[in-house]
């Protein structure tokens, strides 16, 4: 079976319709122009995922989690995967800064969620429904990722809350199952998200890398200490 390579992930199929996914040391920024490895970050990502697909999992939110296969790869199901990005954000950071005249650390009044085309020789290009529905999605599916979005962003703002870390926004992907089933796939992580520190601002994410903004295993354990109390 084929074996998928991603900048941060490996996908190894299983003869069950399952798959084991594995999280790599490297990291990418600015459409992998910034590249370095981490030793240790693939296995942060691996278990900070892992406790969140459980969180999620137990508020009714259906994703391909199963189980955790190692020290840095988790088993899912496996899914015929949308090629988009839903975007949600909650304040003023990355991007949106410069497409919106607000400043950067601005709450938004709701969340904002944005749609972006898997494609990195295009640059992940921002699209519209209409876009989508030209890719071949129906407005429908596009609909219940958007709201599945809305609610894991509801469960993950207030759990991150109560730990004193805001979360900023997020990426999410999601895939169809052999039920066809609209399901929450790929990753939730500091590579995935950006986290501030309530109290200092202080990110607890890529962006770390993304800007040097110190050191990025540092950043992703402090995180890793807030959402499960181990150092």
């Amino acid at each position: 079976m084929e074996i998928y390579e991603g900048k941060a992930k490996k996908i190894i199929p299983l003869d069950d319709g399952k798959a084991v996914m594995e999280f790599k040391d490297d990291t990418t920024a600015f459409d992998g122009r910034k590249k370095a490895q981490f030793r240790g970050k693939g296995w942060l990502n691996a278990q900070i995922s892992a406790r969140l697909f459980k969180l999620l999992e137990e508020r009714g939110i259906k994703t391909h989690f199963i189980g955790v296969a190692g020290e840095d790869r988790l088993i899912v199901e496996r899914l015929r995967m949308y090629p988009i990005e839903v975007v949600v954000r909650n304040v003023v950071a990355g991007s949106l800064k410069k497409r919106l005249p607000l400043e950067e650390g601005t709450e938004l009044s709701e969340p904002i969620v944005e749609l972006y085309y898997k494609d990195d020789s295009l640059g992940d290009p921002m699209i519209n429904h209409y876009h989508a529905r030209v890719l071949g999605i129906s407005e429908e599916e596009i609909r219940e990722m958007e709201l599945i979005a809305l609610k894991v962003n509801e469960i993950l703002r207030k759990y991150f809350a109560e730990r004193g870390i805001i979360l900023v926004d997020f990426k999410l992907e999601f895939g169809k199952n052999e039920r066809d089933e609209i399901i929450l796939a790929d990753e939730i992580s500091p590579d995935t998200c950006r986290f501030w520190d309530a109290k200092t601002g202080k990110s607890l994410d890529k962006d770390v890398f993304r800007f040097d903004r110190g050191d990025l295993i540092s950043a992703y354990e402090e995180l890793y200490k807030r959402l499960t109390g181990e150092a």
